[in-house]
C-alpha cells in the first residue's frame, strides 16, 4: 500500500517521464530513417514537380492493370506502365495548368460518344448512340456495383485528359511549322551538289597502342558530356541455387505408393476396393488423384505419345501402370471405348432467351417461348432441308455464322458444349434435332463426319512425386552449410569446390523484379539496393522450390556510368582525337597534292555529294567535311577537318547549285511530315528530363 501511495504522489512526474522516453524513442526512429518526412515516404510513391502519387491510387491500377495483362504478365510491367502513364498525365496536367487549358463539358461528352459509338450497351435499336442508355447505366453500377463505377470514373478521367492532351499537342505542332526559308534549305540540302578532289588520312593509319587512353581522360570525358552518361542505381550479385529435388528414395516410394491403388485393401474392418476392380472410377480418381477426372473422349493421337500405344491397346476395364511422366506416377484405366468421327461439320439456329448465356440486353422472349420457336423452326426444316440456311440467316442469334448458313465448319469433339457435341457423336449425317445449352436452343444438323475410328475414354490417377521430409531437412542443411561457410571464404571458389554452378547477375536496376534463373524475386533486388549491405554481403533466401544463397559484388548508386563501362564508349573518341593531333603534327604543304606526297596516300574524287547524303567514298557519312566543302567556291581548299573516320581536306572542284524554285512549300511540309509525328513522345521525354522527381517505387515493390 505503501508503495502505491508513493505511486500516486509522484504520479505526474512518472508521466512526465514516460512521455519523455516515448518521445526518444520515436526520435531515434525518425533520425534512423531518414527524419519526419520518412512517414511521408510510406503513403507517397512518387513526388513529381511537388505534386504528390498516392501509394492507395497507385495500387489499385497496378492491380487493374495486372488484370488487363493477364496471367502471363508480371508485377514489374503492371508497375512500370502504370507508372510511365500516372508520370506522363501528371507532366501533362501541369502544363495545362501553367497554360490554362480546360475541356469544357460538352467536348467531353462528344468524346465520350465517340469512343462509346461501336459499344452494343449504349447503341440503340437503330444501332445509334443512345444518352438516354449511358445515364441509366451509370446510376445502375453507381447504385450497385462500386469497382465499375470507380473503373467508368477513371475512363471518364482518361477521356477527359485525351481531350485536353489533343488541345495541348495541337497548340504545339502549330508552332513548330516549318518556313518556307526552312523549305528552301530543305531542298538545298537534298539538291545541290558538290565535287570534290580529297585526301583521307585514316586513324587506322596509327596503332591503337601508340595512342594509350588513360582512365582518368575518360572520367574526365564522361564529367565533361555528363548527360550522356548518367545512370540509374545498379547491383551486380552472384548466387548458387539449392533446389527440393526428389531423391531415388521419393521416386520409389510414390512408385509403390501408386501402386499400391491397384488392389484392394483392408482397413478399419472394412475392405477398400482398388482400381483395378473400382467400379464407381470418376469417384476413384478424384479421391485418390492429384488431377482431377477428365470426362473426354480420346483418339490415339490425344493420348500422351510414350504410353500411347500401350494405353491405346488396353480393353474396357484394363488398367497400365504405374507410369512416370515429368515428375509424377501415373495409373490409366480405360473405362468406355466407341467408333466416333475425329471431325464433325454441324449448323445450327440459335434461339436465345432472357438469361441464357450471352444474350444481348434486348433479348425479352421467355426459355417457354424459345423452346417453342425453336421446334417449330426443326418442323420447317425437316419437311424441308433446304430451308435451314435461309432460316438462319434470318433468325439465328449467333452472329458469327448466320450469314454462312448457320455453318460451324468441322470441330473436332469436344470442341463444343456437351449437349451440343454429343449430338453431333451420337447422330448420323443429315440428322437433326433440338437441344438446349447454357447458349439457348440450337436447331442442330448434323452436315458431315470425317474418319470415324476408336474413341476411348480414360480414368488416370496422377500423383506427384512427394518430397520426404527427410529430403527437405538435407536441402535445407546444405544450403544453410554453405551459407555459414561462404561467409568465411571466397563465394565463388567455394562455389567451385563443391561443384555447384555459379549464377552470375549483372546491372540489375532498382525497380527490376526478375532475376535470370530464380524468376520473380523483389525480396533480393531490395536486399541488394538496402543502403545498409555493403558489397560482399550474402544472405539465403527462400524460393518456391529450395533456396539461394546470393552474394553481393557490386552496386552503383545513381550518377554517371563507370570508367569501365564507359570506356567501350569514350576510349574510341579519345583515341580518335589523340591519333588525329599525330597526324596534323606529321603533315606538310598546303595542297592537296602537297599533302598526299607527305601521308603517302592518293588524292581522290568524290563527284554530285550532297548535304542531305554526305557519305564519302571508302570513308562513310562525313558530315562536318562536306558542310566544309559547300562553304568554299569552286578552286578553293578546305581547311584540315578531323572526320569520323580520318583526318579529310579537299579541294572543291565544282558546286552544283539546284534551280531556284518558284516556292518552296512542298519542302516545308516535307519538313513538317518528319517532325509531326514525333512530337508526342518528344515533348513528354523532355518534360521529364527538366521535372524533379523523387521516385520511391522501390520502398513499396
Amino acid at each position: 500500500m505503501a508503495i502505491l501511495n508513493n505511486i500516486r504522489k509522484r504520479g505526474v512526474f512518472l508521466i512526465i517521464i514516460i512521455a519523455l522516453a516515448l518521445f526518444s524513442f520515436i526520435l531515434a526512429d525518425v533520425i534512423r530513417n531518414g527524419g519526419f518526412a520518412s512517414e511521408k515516404s510510406q503513403t507517397t510513391v512518387a513526388v513529381v514537380n511537388g505534386e504528390e502519387i498516392g501509394r492507395d491510387s497507385f495500387m489499385r491500377q497496378v492491380e487493374s492493370t495486372q488484370r488487363t495483362l493477364g496471367p502471363n504478365g508480371t508485377t514489374g510491367q503492371a508497375i512500370n506502365r502504370v507508372w510511365d502513364n500516372e508520370l506522363r498525365m501528371i507532366l501533362l496536367s501541369q502544363q495545362f495548368e501553367k497554360l490554362g487549358l480546360s475541356a469544357e463539358k460538352e467536348q467531353i461528352s462528344n468524346a465520350l460518344r465517340l469512343n462509346l459509338s461501336t459499344n452494343q450497351t449504349f447503341l440503340n435499336d437503330a444501332g445509334v448512340f443512345d444518352e438516354g442508355k449511358l445515364q441509366e447505366y451509370i446510376a445502375s453500377i453507381k447504385a450497385s456495383n462500386q469497382v465499375a463505377y470507380q473503373q467508368w470514373l477513371d475512363f471518364e478521367k482518361s477521356t477527359e485528359q485525351g481531350v485536353l492532351e489533343n488541345a495541348y499537342y495541337t497548340m504545339i505542332k502549330g508552332g513548330l511549322r516549318s518556313t518556307v526559308a526552312e523549305g528552301e534549305l530543305e531542298y538545298r540540302f537534298e539538291n545541290d551538289k558538290v565535287n570534290l578532289q580529297y585526301l583521307h588520312i585514316p586513324y587506322s593509319k596509327i596503332a591503337d597502342e601508340d595512342v594509350p587512353v588513360s582512365d582518368d581522360e575518360i572520367r574526365s570525358y564522361v564529367k565533361s558530356h555528363a548527360d550522356e552518361f548518367e545512370v540509374d542505381p545498379k547491383a551486380d550479385i552472384q548466387y548458387v541455387s539449392f533446389m527440393e529435388t526428389a531423391s531415388e528414395e521419393d521416386i520409389e516410394d510414390t512408385k509403390n505408393s501408386v501402386l499400391s491403388l491397384l488392389e484392394d485393401r483392408f482397413e478399419y474392418n472394412d475392405t477398400i476396393v482398388g482400381f483395378a476392380r473400382a467400379s464407381d472410377n470418376i469417384e476413384f480418381v478424384n479421391a485418390n488423384s492429384d488431377v482431377p477426372f477428365v470426362d473426354r473422349w480420346m483418339f490415339k493421337k490425344d493420348l500422351q505419345t510414350s504410353v500411347a500405344d500401350a494405353v491405346y491397346g488396353l480393353a474396357v476395364g484394363d488398367v497400365y501402370g504405374p507410369y512416370k511422366i515429368d515428375n509424377t506416377f501415373n495409373l490409366s484405366k480405360v473405362i468406355e471405348s466407341k467408333q466416333m468421327p475425329d471431325s464433325i461439320q454441324s449448323k445450327h439456329i440459335l434461339i436465345r432467351y432472357a438469361g441464357s448465356l450471352r444474350a444481348a440486353s434486348d433479348v425479352t422472349r421467355s426459355k417457354e417461348d424459345a423452346q417453342k420457336l425453336a421446334d417449330s423452326i426443326l418442323d420447317v426444316v425437316k419437311r424441308d432441308k433446304s430451308k435451314f440456311e435461309v432460316l438462319a440467316a434470318s433468325l439465328s442469334e449467333d452472329n458469327s455464322n448466320k450469314s454462312k448458313g448457320g455453318d460451324l465448319g468441322y470441330n473436332p469433339p469436344g470442341r463444343m458444349v456437351p449437349a451440343f457435341d454429343n449430338f453431333t457423336i451420337d447422330n448420323k449425317v443429315g440428322s437433326l434435332g433440338v437441344v438446349e445449352t447454357d447458349f439457348g436452343f440450337h436447331v442442330l444438323g448434323v452436315v458431315d463426319q470425317k474418319n470415324i475410328q476408336r474413341a476411348i475414354k480414360v480414368a488416370t490417377v496422377t500423383n506427384e512425386v512427394e518430397l520426404s521430409e527427410k529430403t527437405l531437412s538435407n536441402n535445407f542443411s546444405d544450403a544453410s552449410k554453405f551459407e555459414v561457410a561462404s561467409q568465411k571464404g571466397d563465394f565463388a571458389e567455394m562455389a567451385k569446390t563443391a561443384g555447384i554452378d555459379l549464377r552470375p547477375v549483372n546491372k540489375i536496376g532498382e525497380l527490376d523484379s526478375n532475376i535470370p534463373g530464380v524468376g520473380n524475386n523483389r525480396t533480393i533486388i531490395n536486399w541488394a539496393f538496402n543502403e545498409d549491405i555493403s558489397v560482399g554481403t550474402i544472405k539465403r533466401f527462400s524460393i518456391p522450390d529450395g533456396y539461394v544463397i546470393a552474394q553481393l559484388t557490386r552496386k552503383d548508386p545513381k550518377g554517371l556510368l563507370s570508367v569501365a563501362e564507359a570506356s567501350v564508349t569514350v576510349t574510341p573518341i579519345l583515341r580518335n582525337k589523340k591519333k588525329a593531333e599525330k597526324i596534323r603534327e606529321t603533315i606538310t604543304g598546303t595542297t592537296v597534292p602537297e599533302i598526299a606526297a607527305s601521308q603517302n596516300v592518293s588524292v581522290q574524287t568524290a563527284t554530285a555529294i550532297t548535304m542531305s547524303a554526305p557519305t564519302i567514298p571508302g570513308a562513310g557519312a562525313e558530315l562536318e567535311f562536306v558542310g566544309a566543302a559547300f562553304g568554299k567556291s569552286a578552286g578553293e581548299t578546305t581547311a584540315l577537318i578531323d572526320g569520323k573516320a580520318g583526318v579529310f581536306i579537299g579541294k572543291v572542284l565544282a558546286i552544283d547549285k539546284a534551280p531556284d524554285l518558284e516556292t518552296y512549300a512542298p519542302y516545308a511540309n516535307q519538313l513538317n511530315a518528319k517532325i509531326q509525328p514525333t512530337v508526342n513522345s518528344t515533348v513528354v521525354g523532355a518534360l521529364k528530363k527538366v521535372a524533379d522527381i523523387e521516385d520511391n517505387r522501390a520502398n513499396f515493390f
